[in-house]
This record gives structure tokens, C-alpha cells and sequence, in this order.
């Protein structure tokens, strides 16, 4: 039992994320059978993948903003029934037209995801936690994903790849009302916070003018921290995770049945394993940056180290797995990939966290999130045109994963940094 509110909070929150990626995940397990049924060549399956971020990127924003100016919880909600709803609906494609305007819709569901549930934890937790709070909940997404290789391949193969996607979308709903009668938007609107509990929330939310506000007191706007160069050069290191993470969600499992020839069956238990070391990975490296934080007292020095190093050595790995000729080779070298991006998956949504304001998490995030899923939009379209056009060769694609992931750790350990002291941003030190 979870006595403590915040945590149960989490809790709900990292089940939405096994969902989450369950329901994303799906479209990749049974990507050989719908690609057979619905006769799509390697191009038109990549446009299929790319279509999910049009609407995911531009709903990241939308739905950050929203949770600002109405509330994550309502948000929150209102995401998981829209994408659990699109998710069923994808059972009725015909074609590849209908598929992709699914998948669009699918995507402004999912959209606010990340920046509702980063909102949820600014409201909910004390500074000192809101990276081990992150990593928790972001680590029931791989979770998910490892969970929809034997779920989803097992009904695709035993009911056909539709009735799959049926199935899911009730998982979704069903969560949806726990969270409708157990959660609230802030800890003091919710009678089993305990006083202890909202006194040690409350302490642990430092003061935020010197952040908020200009040198000559006035306050400043959301376009002001849109501006900044260590958010826009977060967005890019997160693009960099994105572009490895949706190459590896999109094209890894058909890369697994095509060049190495597994089953669908094998090939959905061969993916348990990058996701499963993925899900250890975001929890731990919430609590690794936090702990460096007490090291240090430097927040963004902790932040930077985590992304530089992780995902410089997720680049090397995803980079060599396509040029090694074994299966298991692959799946090792992938799996470890996957670990070391994952470590830092908490820390962008850290980094928003300790440079901007209460009022504007929810924006910066959705707009950091809108320009990292742009990656989305690109990569696994760029993936089905390098395998289109080198005849089934994946080697150049595994390449250009590890080529992005290396310039997002370099923008992360150029740009990411400390602010100058002043008095008012010492009052808000660790």
C-alpha cells in the first residue's frame, strides 16, 4: 500500500505510461502483418510510423499549454480517453490513407502525455524530488513497450492484427476512471494528503522570483523562456533521444524479421529485452541525476553530466548494432543502447523544471516536447526511404541514429549550465 498521496499519484501515472506505450508499441509488433494485409512497401510503412508525430509534436505544445491554463489532471484525462478511443479505431483502416489519419488523431491524443504528468509532478512534489518522481513514471513506458511484444503479438496472431488493438483501448478506459475518482489537480484539494505530507510538499517548492521575474521586477512571459538558449538546446538533445528511441520503436522489430529472420513470434519476446533494461534505465537515472544534485547543489551540472555521458554511449551502441552479422549481437548491442537513453529520460523535463516557473512548466515543456517529437515526424520516414533505396539494408540507418544522438550530447554539455550566482537565485538554492 502507498501511504504517501504524491507517490500514489506517480503511481497511477506510471501505469498510464505502460498504456502508453502499449498502445504505441502496437503498431510496431504487427507492423509485418498489416504491411502484408494492406500490401504497403517499406516507403508508405515509414510515412504510416512518421504520421503518429504530426499530431503528437503539435498537441506536446497544445497540451502543455492547456495544462497551464485549465489543469494536467483535467488534461491528463481528457489524453488518455481521446488516444485510447483512436487506438480501437485503428482496427477499421482500410488503407493507407485512412491508417494515417487514424494514426494523426491517435497522436493529438497521446500529445500531452509528457507535459500533463510533468505538470502533475510541479504541482505535486518538493524540488528535491521531481527527477526520481519523473523517472518513475517515465519508466512504465518502456515497460509498456516490452510488454507489447508477447501481449500484442499473442492476440494479433491468435485474433488478427484488429481485434489486437480493440482489446488495448479497454485497458486505457478502465484506467481512466480510477483517475477521474482518485486524483486532484494540487495536494491540498485532497483529503488523504495528510498535513505532514502538504507541509513537506509545500517546504520543498522553493521560492521561484528570481526565475519568474526580470532584474527590474517585472514578470516575464512564456515567450521569454522559449527564448532561452539551455531550453532550446534541451530540445535538441531531446530530439537526438527521440530520433534513437522512435528509429528503435518503429523499424527494430521489422529489422529483426527482415534481416535476421526471426518469427513474429520470436521477434516479439527478442524486444522484451531492450525495453524491459529501458524501464530500469528512466527510473534509475531520475534518481542518479537527483543524487549527483546532493553531491553537487548544482542542478544543472547534475543534469548535464547524466546526458552527456549516457547519451554519448547510447550513439556508440545503437551505431555498432546494425553492423553486427548475429541476432543476438544486435539485440545486446540494442538493448544496451536503450538503457543508457533511457538513463536520461527524466533529466529533460528536470532541466524545465529548475529554469522555469510554476506557471509556465507546462508550456515550456509542451514546447520542448513539440520540437524534440519533430524527430518523430523525420526519422522513421528517413529510415523506410535509407531501406527503400539500399534494398533492405539497415546498416546506414543505424549509422544516423548514433550520428544525432552524438550532436545531442554535445549541445547538452555545451549549453546546459549553471546560471550566474545572484542574490535572489541563491535565496532558491539546493
Amino acid at each position: 500500500m502507498i501511504k504517501s498521496q504524491r507517490w500514489f499519484v506517480v503511481a497511477l501515472l506510471f501505469l498510464a505510461g505502460v498504456i502508453n506505450y502499449l498502445d504505441r508499441a502496437a503498431l510496431s509488433i504487427t507492423a509485418p502483418l498489416i504491411q502484408k494485409d494492406l500490401n504497403f512497401s517499406h516507403a508508405q510503412m515509414g510515412v504510416v510510423f512518421s504520421s503518429f508525430f504530426i499530431g503528437y509534436a503539435l498537441f506536446n505544445f497544445v497540451g502543455g499549454v492547456l495544462s497551464d491554463k485549465v489543469g494536467a489532471k483535467r488534461v491528463f484525462g481528457t489524453a488518455m480517453g481521446v488516444w485510447s478511443v483512436f487506438c480501437g479505431a485503428t482496427a477499421l483502416a482500410s488503407g493507407i490513407g485512412s491508417l494515417i489519419v487514424l494514426r494523426v488523431l491517435f497522436g493529438m491524443g497521446e500529445g500531452p502525455f509528457s507535459s500533463s504528468n510533468s505538470k502533475m509532478v510541479n504541482n505535486w512534489f518538493p524540488r528535491k524530488e521531481v527527477a526520481s518522481a519523473i523517472g518513475v513514471i517515465s519508466s512504465g513506458t518502456p515497460l509498456g513497450g516490452a510488454l507489447a511484444g508477447p501481449v500484442v503479438g499473442f492476440m494479433a496472431v491468435q485474433f488478427g492484427w484488429r481485434w489486437a488493438f480493440v482489446a488495448i483501448m479497454l485497458f486505457g478506459l478502465a484506467w481512466l476512471v480510477l483517475w477521474s475518482i482518485t486524483t486532484t489537480e494540487h495536494p491540498h484539494e485532497n483529503a488523504r494528503v495528510t498535513s505532514h505530507e502538504l507541509d513537506l510538499i509545500r517546504a520543498g517548492q522553493a521560492d521561484e522570483h528570481a526565475i519568474s521575474h526580470s532584474a527590474d521586477g517585472g514578470k516575464l512571459g512564456l515567450g521569454h523562456f522559449l527564448r532561452k538558449p539551455i531550453i532550446l538546446a534541451t530540445a535538441f538533445a531531446f530530439f537526438s533521444y527521440n530520433y534513437v528511441l522512435f528509429f528503435f520503436l518503429s523499424w527494430f522489430p521489422t529489422y529483426l524479421t527482415e534481416a535476421h529472420h526471426l518469427s513474429l513470434r520470436d521477434m516479439s519476446f527478442a524486444t522484451v529485452i531492450p525495453w524491459l533494461l529501458g524501464s530500469v534505465g528512466l527510473a534509475a537515472g531520475g534518481f542518479i541525476s537527483d543524487l549527483i544534485l546532493r553531491l553537487t547543489g548544482k542542478p544543472l551540472l547534475s543534469r548535464k553530466i547524466v546526458l552527456g555521458t549516457c547519451l554519448g554511449a547510447a550513439a556508440v551502441c545503437v551505431a555498432l548494432a546494425g553492423r553486427v552479422a548475429s541476432t543476438q549481437g544486435a539485440v545486446a548491442l540494442m538493448s544496451v543502447s536503450i538503457f543508457f537513453l533511457y538513463v536520461t529520460g527524466a533529466v529533460y523535463w528536470a532541466v524545465i523544471q529548475d529554469t522555469v516557473p510554476r506557471e509556465h512548466v507546462g508550456g515550456v515543456g509542451g514546447f520542448v516536447h513539440l520540437l524534440a517529437n519533430l524527430a518523430g515526424v523525420i526519422g522513421p520516414a528517413v529510415t523506410g526511404f535509407i531501406v527503400e533505396a539500399t534494398h533492405g539494408a539497415y546498416g546506414s540507418a543505424f549509422v544516423l541514429a548514433g550520428a544525432v544522438a552524438v550532436l545531442g550530447a554535445v549541445c547538452s554539455l555545451l549549453w546546459i549550465r549553471e546560471p550566474h550566482a545572484t542574490p535572489l537565485a541563491m535565496k532558491r538554492a539546493w
